[in-house]
């Protein structure tokens, strides 16, 4: 991930959302940097015939992982917010899958550098996930 576009990028996040508490989470702040990228990278397939079943599919995709990560942030016990983060999870996986159908249009560069964003975010999601689950089951 270039460090200076990332940057910009999230200095021009309005500041309620910046200030919310969901923001401490870098795998939140990655997923919604992922998808302001896929806005970009769709606008660039859009120029390439065939393409917009896979344009609408990484969309949806993308958005989906920041938008379950912030759900599940936001349930009250720990076996709703392990299910969401699961789902984010699996998101993240099909949004790879989505880049990975449209790196001849996108290019071999601009792929690899998605798909370490979501590697970054699989990552996180899986760190978090056991410490989740074993708080969920304690409360049981």
């Amino acid at each position: 991930m270039r460090e200076l576009e990332y940057t910009a990028w999230e200095t021009s996040v309005p500041e309620a959302v910046r200030q919310d508490r969901l923001w401490r989470l870098q795998v939140y702040r990655l997923a919604l940097y992922v998808t302001y990228l896929s806005w970009r990278d769709a606008r660039d397939l859009q120029r390439h015939i065939g393409t917009a079943g896979v344009t609408d599919q990484l969309l949806r995709s993308a958005g989906s992982v920041g938008a379950n990560i912030a759900e599940g942030c936001s349930r009250g016990t720990g076996a709703d917010r392990a299910r969401f983060y699961e789902y984010a999870l699996g998101s993240a996986r099909e949004c790879r899958h989505w880049y990975l159908s449209a790196q001849a249009a996108l290019g071999i560069s601009v792929v690899a550098a998605r798909v370490e964003i979501l590697a970054s975010i699989a990552r996180l999601l899986l760190a978090a996930l056991p410490n989740i689950r074993r708080r969920a089951v304690r409360r049981l």
